[in-house]
């Protein structure tokens, strides 16, 4: 008697040899996001030992685990660097300096924060923040998969949704941070707030512009307030400006601008449509 279910076999046999990416895969990055914020920060450490002894076995660990996850993704990126996790880890101490300035920036741009620990611990803005900055790291390394890994298992547990390709500067806040988006080819300058539900997006989604700028440059000191859409490669916010709430963008604004969404309250006639939303630079 024929089985009944030998297609569906056949298919998915043939789909597992043709992606056959081992499990630890799956666990690495929430593996490696503890190991690594453990390290740089004693408020995520599961056994915190503080000597010089523990401190270097903790670089030697981490250093081992990213070895060891560049071997189990040997088999799909053979061409990967071999020295990859020599550079990373040259570059944590100033994944950490940036770090601790952001948090700094959060704290003070926060009245309802007591204290920088309490960012630490606590924000999701700045958790999202902590895993941007080393996936950022790895991305530019030209560490596969990972980068990607980790940004996806911060969007999880923050609602923030970076891409580890964006270019972010020092000092940056996001508050609150439910919902909020950056794409890869975001440019953002140093202290720049953003908060929840903004979007910095493509204007057009085309998978033939994947190697071109698809989303906007944020310049420095701009401040973009909640679910403020700003869309388009070229478009181009100056230093100092500021977003309103729910305002949607896709053209550049100049230096030191306010842009806002103008309120208004009309009576409605019968079924018409809703005009195009009008907004004030």
């Amino acid at each position: 008697m024929d089985d009944p279910n030998a297609r569906l076999v056949a298919t998915l046999l043939e789909a597992r040899q043709r992606h056959c990416f081992p499990p630890d895969v799956r666990k690495a990055a929430p593996e490696f996001v503890a190991q690594v914020l453990g390290l740089l920060f004693p408020h995520f450490a599961e056994r915190l030992e503080c000597n010089a002894a523990a401190v270097r076995r903790d670089v030697t660990a981490v250093e081992a685990n990213l070895q060891r996850i560049q071997g189990l993704l040997a088999p799909h990126y053979p061409s990967t660097d071999a020295s990859l996790s020599t550079h990373f880890m040259a570059g944590l101490p100033d994944i950490y300096a940036w770090l601790q300035q952001d948090a700094q920036a959060i704290f003070e741009a926060d009245p309802a924060a007591r204290s920088v620990d309490e960012v630490v611990l606590t924000y999701p803005g700045f958790y999202a923040i902590a895993i941007y900055r080393v996936a950022h790291a790895l991305h530019q390394l030209g560490f596969p998969l990972l980068p990607r890994l980790l940004t996806e298992y911060a969007h999880q547990r923050t609602g923030v949704d970076i891409h580890p390709g964006a270019t972010i500067g020092r000092r940056f806040v996001i508050d609150h941070g439910t919902g909020v988006v950056i794409g890869e080819t975001t440019m953002i300058g140093d202290n720049v707030k953003l908060y929840q539900g903004v979007t910095l997006g493509a204007l057009m989604v085309e998978k033939a512009l994947a190697d071109k700028k698809r989303h906007p440059t944020l310049e420095d000191d701009v401040v973009v307030y909640a679910n403020a859409t700003i869309l388009g490669g070229t478009t181009v916010v100056g230093k100092g400006s500021i977003i309103a709430g729910n305002a949607w963008l896709t053209q550049s604004v100049p230096p030191q601008s306010v842009v806002t969404r103008r309120s208004e309250v009309r009576a409605r006639h019968g079924d018409e449509g809703l005009d195009v939303l009008d907004y004030q630079i």
